[in-house]
């Protein structure tokens, strides 16, 4: 797979403990972008964060099992960024979800093992 040059970035906010259809979230969009082909996706795990509701979550000793930040990213054209919004917007309760430019300067899948 290519990634054209003049890409996009998709960047969705979520928590860790949101669901969809009895799995997590995270996982739901990375297996429907992958479903859909797109160039990757790659979830983060935040220390601490809030968000609209301006509740703290914070990964401190005594609170391990709170509701962490997550954030997935995903890199791919306009066009296929753009298509896989309603997906996602049919998948999301709660959360954030920005869209910037991205200038891709390379995209190498490497040898197999």
């Amino acid at each position: 797979m290519k990634l054209p040059e003049e890409a996009e970035l998709l960047r969705i906010f979520i928590g860790e403990s949101d669901k969809y259809e009895g799995m997590p979230l995270f996982e739901a969009i990375v297996k429907e972008a992958r479903r859909q082909n797109l160039g990757g996706a790659t979830v983060f795990r935040g220390l601490m964060g809030y968000g609209a509701h301006s509740r703290v979550h914070t990964a401190k000793v005594l609170r391990l099992s709170e509701d962490l930040p997550i954030v997935i990213e995903i890199v791919d054209s306009p066009e296929k960024i753009e298509a896989f919004l309603p997906d996602l917007d049919k998948m999301m309760v709660e959360g954030l979800v920005t869209v910037e430019r991205a200038k891709v300067l390379m995209y190498r899948p490497g040898k197999e093992k």
